[in-house]
């Protein structure tokens, strides 16, 4: 049997960073997971649609490139009848310990990767030790490889303690294209969860430094839009055409030009555009990527109508028509005070921890809020803490990297946190 999660901290981070895969494509992932989690032993797995309704997805990816990387998760050895629980990109997974009366405790984290080619700079440290991507269009630029070692070695450490109650993981799949928590959230696994703690690594807090909990997470949503008009010669007959082109140009200013809400922060963008053919042909299709942001779930939604008409009436100007889809959303979900001071409680004494930090504004954008207003609903509290990491470069670059020493200090405060809680329930389930 394999040494414990707990000795192979580094060793097991190092080989999720090694095999980083994109938001619904975490074939080899999962499996992994799969396998040390059953080493570990619990009293109920469940993979992919077995721990969501697939209906419930967002963001989902092309089927033809999900089979590509399906096929490279079994060329690496993962079995059919896994990747057959899998299919369709159904991946991820929650992981459930059962050990009598008490509160049901649940911790998330989140397991894909970016479309990020990692730096092969002999400076940056995956590189020179060995352990950077073999997938020259994706890597663990987040952190999620630190992540997921937490969520095994904290199931493993709650296993071997004498926590009463349930305690529940998710290995949450997608949260990069903010996919995956919402059916996390809708699935039977996370009702009626009494805490839950879901976490991240970095985020600008160095090594030592502790967030209990982040405030202020901006509610978003992700926007695809395609422009279709009409193809002419722009040298014979460029009247002949109806140009998407001049509608993208449009858009692209009109939304930059959407007043700002005077109740609190919004952000709009589009980020990412193309389509068109040659210098001499008007352009028939051009596509945009974009997303809305918004200090509140309704800040949110005001700048999303807003960012919808906009692309509409743009393409209307030029005699075109505008698909527009919403592809992902997230809410925003504050920590509960109660539970920021639980972690706060239990940070404090963890060796290598230096500083406790009760609440920061969070300033960007995350599924597992769906998660956490599920709970906050129904009762429960919830917390979004940071463990802090000296990373060389910024979050979603191809140099970033984490700081090993975080690894054990956020398996401690996890462990401690929850069992914790359920010190302070005395048994008793809400």
């Amino acid at each position: 049997m394999s040494a414990p999660v707990t000795e192979r901290l580094v060793s097991l981070r190092r080989e999720f960073h090694q095999h980083p895969e994109p938001a619904w494509r975490e074939f080899y992932t999962t499996h992994r997971l799969v396998e040390e989690i059953r080493r570990i032993g619990v009293d109920e797995l469940a993979v992919g649609s077995e721990a969501y309704d697939p209906a419930d997805r967002m963001a989902e990816p092309d089927p033809d490139d999900l089979e590509r990387w399906m096929e490279r998760a079994r060329e690496r050895g993962v079995d059919d009848d896994l990747l057959e629980t899998m299919a369709g990109g159904n991946t991820g997974a929650v992981a459930v310990l059962r050990n009598g009366e008490g509160p049901s405790v649940g911790l998330r984290v989140d397991i894909d990767a970016l479309f990020i080619e990692e730096s092969n700079d002999e400076s940056h440290l995956p590189e020179a030790e060995g352990f950077r991507s073999e997938y020259d269009e994706s890597m663990h630029a987040c952190g999620h490889d630190a992540h997921m070692t937490w969520g095994l070695a904290v199931l493993e450490a709650v296993k071997e303690s004498d926590f009463e109650g349930t305690f529940t993981v998710f290995f949450q799949p997608a949260e990069e294209v903010s996919g995956g928590g919402h059916p996390m959230a809708e699935s039977d696994y996370c009702a009626d969860v009494d805490y839950l703690f879901a976490v991240h690594v970095g985020l600008d807090h160095p090594t030592g430094e502790v967030v209990a909990g982040i405030e202020r997470p901006l509610a978003m949503c992700h926007v695809d839009a395609t422009f279709e008009g009409t193809s002419a010669h722009a040298g014979k007959a460029p009247n002949e055409g109806d140009n998407a082109m001049q509608a993208l140009g449009t858009a692209i200013q009109n939304t930059y030009a959407i007043p700002r809400h005077s109740d609190g922060m919004t952000r709009v963008n589009i980020g990412r555009a193309e389509g068109g053919t040659a210098s001499n042909v008007v352009a028939d299709e051009v596509s945009v990527l974009g997303e809305a942001r918004g200090e509140t779930t309704e800040l949110m939604e005001y700048m999303k109508e807003k960012l919808v008409d906009t692309l509409h009436t743009s393409a209307e100007m030029h005699g075109c028509d505008a698909d527009v889809e919403i592809v992902s959303e997230s809410p925003r979900a504050d920590s509960d005070p109660e539970l920021v001071d639980v972690v706060a409680d239990a940070a404090r004494g963890v060796e290598g921890v230096e500083t406790v930090t009760p609440t920061a504004d969070f300033g960007a954008s995350e599924d597992a809020t769906f998660l956490m207003e599920r709970v906050q609903e129904e009762g429960g509290l919830a917390t979004y803490l940071i463990v802090g990491t000296d990373h060389p470069t910024s979050h979603h670059t191809s140099t970033f990297d984490v700081d090993e020493r975080s690894l054990s200090i956020g398996v401690e405060i996890l462990t401690n946190a929850i069992l914790s809680v359920g010190e302070t329930e005395s048994g008793e389930s809400r």
